[in-house]
């Protein structure tokens, strides 16, 4: 028995025209560095707007997808490029993705934005500068890097090459997370072509 592939009538349309709003929210940065604190109020803020967000978390990933990967430059290449296919089918389903992931390579990132497609891509570059993620260190990772026990620790024992021409550049150093989270919606209204809050 064949399954039918075919849509009802109207849902060709509805499902075209959400993914003509889906984006990718693609947050790079270090560890510490407020990704995963700006995508959470990020996600409570378009989510109150009524627009269908799921946030991609780097540890959660690694917690699952990807708990078969480790640190190494492949593993870390594999790692982005399945969370980009899962970007890239939810935002085919008209969800809006917010993906938060140390992502150090920018040959990585740039795979990436192929797999999503360079318009439905944002890279937002959380700036936060190394002395400042160290010193919050929530995990005690950074502690441990120094101490030799993580090896290929992005930042100590590891390089993060910081994007060029980011759409985006927020430092959680200067900046609140909710200053944060309104510069993000700023950006999702230009692209909209809707005036700001």
């Amino acid at each position: 028995m064949n399954a039918s592939t075919h849509s009802a009538p109207g849902c060709e349309t509805e499902q075209a025209a959400r993914r003509h709003t889906a984006i990718t929210l693609w947050f790079t940065g270090l560890s510490a560095s407020g990704k995963s604190t700006i995508a959470c109020g990020l996600e409570q803020r378009l989510s109150l707007a009524g627009r269908a967000v799921v946030v991609l978390d780097g540890d959660q990933l690694r917690r699952g997808l990807n708990s078969n990967l480790g640190f190494s430059a492949a593993d870390r290449r594999e790692n982005i490029r399945r969370t980009a296919e899962v970007a890239k089918i939810l935002n085919e389903a008209g969800l809006t993705v917010i993906a938060a992931l140390i992502s150090p390579s920018c040959e990585d990132r740039a795979m990436a934005r192929e797999i999503i497609g360079p318009n439905a891509l944002r890279e937002i570059y959380i700036s936060t500068p190394l002395a400042t993620c160290e010193q919050r260190d929530p995990k005690g990772l950074y502690a441990r890097a120094r101490a030799n026990e993580l090896p290929d620790f992005t930042g100590i024992s590891s390089p993060y090459e910081p994007p060029a021409s980011p759409d985006l550049r927020l430092d959680t150093s200067r900046m609140s997370v909710e200053d944060c989270v309104l510069q993000i919606d700023s950006l999702l209204k230009r692209d909209a072509g809707l005036p700001p809050s």
